[in-house]
C-alpha cells in the first residue's frame, strides 16, 4: 500500500533530521550502500568454492590423474576452494572499509583527526580503552 503525500513529506523530513544529527548512523543503515562489483565477488567466490569442492572430492578416485601419490586433481580443488574462499572474504571486507570511510561524510572524528589512534578495529578499541580509564 502506497504512502499518501502528508506521509511521505513526513518521512523525508525524517530522514533528513536523521542524515543531519547522525550522517554515519543513517549511510549505515540506508540499503543503497552495496556495491554490484562486491556482490559480484562474493557470488564468484561462492561459485569457485564449490567448484573447488567438487574438485577436490572427485580427485580422490581418479587414479589416472594421480602423478605418484599425488592426487593432483584434488589438490587444484582445495586450491581452488582456498582462492574461492579468499575472494569471497575479502569482498565482504572491502565492502565495509568502503561503508566506513563513505559514511562519515568527509568529517574525521576529532580523535582521529589529531592522529592519536589509527582507524578501524584497533582504533575503536584503543578509544575504548582510552574512555574506560578516564572515566574511573
Amino acid at each position: 500500500m502506497p504512502l499518501s503525500e502528508h506521509e511521505q513529506r513526513l518521512l523525508e523530513q525524517i530522514e533528513r533530521a536523521l542524515y543531519q544529527e547522525d550522517p554515519k548512523f543513517a549511510s549505515s543503515v540506508s540499503g543503497s550502500r552495496r556495491s554490484k562489483p562486491a556482490r559480484r565477488r562474493r557470488i564468484q567466490g561462492a561459485v569457485l568454492f564449490v567448484v573447488g569442492l567438487v574438485l577436490l572430492v572427485a580427485g580422490i578416485p581418479f587414479r589416472a590423474l594421480w602423478l605418484g601419490d599425488l592426487p593432483i586433481l584434488s589438490i587444484v580443488g582445495f586450491l581452488a576452494m582456498l582462492g574461492g574462499a579468499l575472494l569471497a572474504v575479502t569482498s565482504i571486507g572491502a565492502r565495509r572499509g568502503g561503508e566506513e570511510t563513505t559514511g562519515q561524510g568527509g568529517a574525521a572524528p576529532k580523535d582521529k583527526q589529531s592522529g592519536e589512534s589509527g582507524g578501524g578495529f584497533t582504533g575503536r578499541m584503543e578509544e575504548r580503552f582510552r574512555r574506560r580509564f578516564e572515566q574511573e
